[in-house]
């Protein structure tokens, strides 16, 4: 688990690890008061396949706002100690770098995937470009040594989460949400073979029109060839939470079903179940607050039987929920206001057990 902490000027990424039904102290993977901390492009830690964690977070590299790098450091003690952190993109521009996804691979390295600012306020022959954030990513060995960085995609949505998974063939499908030059906003796939990354391709046509970025990414999840994709989209003022599956390998991808209740505000999360089901999560605005629901969603049958998790009725927002696999379950965790009256944040975690 981890999670930023605020305390005046100063910022940390704190993590704490679970074992046997019991959590460890809260350890610091990084502490300073040039941490950028934003509610929807956050920190996070994953382990990789050697037992090493790797971590990441954004540091501020200019007096503005939104100019900042991404940061990635190590830990082979289970967060007791970390690396110097590195930074894995060339780019060193005043500029936006972040909503990183972290992939591990088979050997003990990762590649780390992000949305770069590098291009943006720069003055392109095309003004289709103009204002452009590209998706890069760049492989990372177990020793820290960096592959070549990779261009995906010139032109992407400004300020929604990536995802991405590595499959069974040891390929990676990550999903972003896209941008097209008439500011439509679907959400594409790309994938990694080998050394190789594809075009990027639409999930779906579904032609969200919208001169801005909603701050809503897309989740995949994969187990063996089997893949899931969950997004939010308001094409036509509708708005919507759908899935979508695939059983080659993210190859081609099935038509969407619906999940929302009526009244969706996106966030979601999903994890892919073995027997071709996947969990799927995602927030609704019910009772005057945030409902986050969970649905076991069937390829052919669809959502049948949402439950709701949680009501948030409370003065700080539950974020956005993330889901973890366990033993015969999963574990789901948000931020959420604590009982006291000094107006503070708390994580919740609740267990969600899955019948076979």
């Amino acid at each position: 688990m981890s999670w930023t902490e605020v305390d005046g000027a100063d910022a940390a990424v704190r993590m704490a690890v679970l074992e046997n039904s019991e959590w460890s102290p809260a350890r610091t993977v990084h502490q300073s008061k040039k941490m950028f901390v934003n509610w929807a492009d956050f920190s996070s830690v994953v382990a990789l396949s050697d037992g090493t964690l790797a971590a990441h977070w954004l540091e501020l590299n200019g007096p503005g706002s939104y100019q900042y790098d991404v940061n990635i450091a190590f830990s082979s003690d289970e967060g007791r100690s970390w690396t110097a952190p590195i930074l894995p993109h060339d780019d060193r521009s005043q500029r936006e770098h972040g909503f990183v996804s972290l992939i591990p691979d088979a050997i003990g390295g990762l590649t780390a995937l992000w949305l770069d600012g590098r291009a943006y306020d720069d003055q392109a022959d095309d003004d289709s470009f103009e204002n452009a954030m590209q998706v890069r990513a760049r492989r990372i060995t177990p020793d820290g040594t960096m592959g070549p960085e990779s261009l995906l995609d010139e032109r992407a949505c400004t300020c929604c989460q990536t995802s991405a998974v590595r499959i069974d063939t040891d390929d990676i499908i990550a999903v972003y949400r896209d941008r097209t030059a008439e500011e439509i906003r679907d959400i594409s796939v790309v994938r990694m073979n080998g050394e190789v990354w594809s075009k990027a391709e639409n999930i779906h046509a579904d032609g969200w029109e919208l001169a801005g970025c909603p701050v809503n990414g897309p989740a995949i999840d994969a187990l063996e060839m089997d893949v899931a994709v969950i997004w939010f989209t308001a094409a036509e003022g509708d708005p919507n939470v759908k899935i979508a599956f695939s059983g080659d390998g993210g190859a081609q991808f099935d038509e969407p079903l619906p999940l929302d209740l009526g009244a969706p505000g996106g966030r979601v999360d999903v994890m892919q179940l073995l027997d071709g089901t996947a969990l799927a999560l995602w927030m609704e605005y019910a009772q005057g607050g945030e409902a986050i629901i969970m649905c076991r969603v069937s390829p052919k049958t669809g959502c049948t039987s949402p439950k709701t998790l949680h009501i948030n009725l409370g003065r700080e927002s539950i974020g956005f929920p993330r889901m973890a696999r366990k033993a015969e379950g999963a574990y789901v965790a948000w931020t959420g206001s604590t009982d006291n009256l000094n107006g503070s944040t708390t994580i919740r975690l609740v267990e969600v057990a899955i019948v076979p």
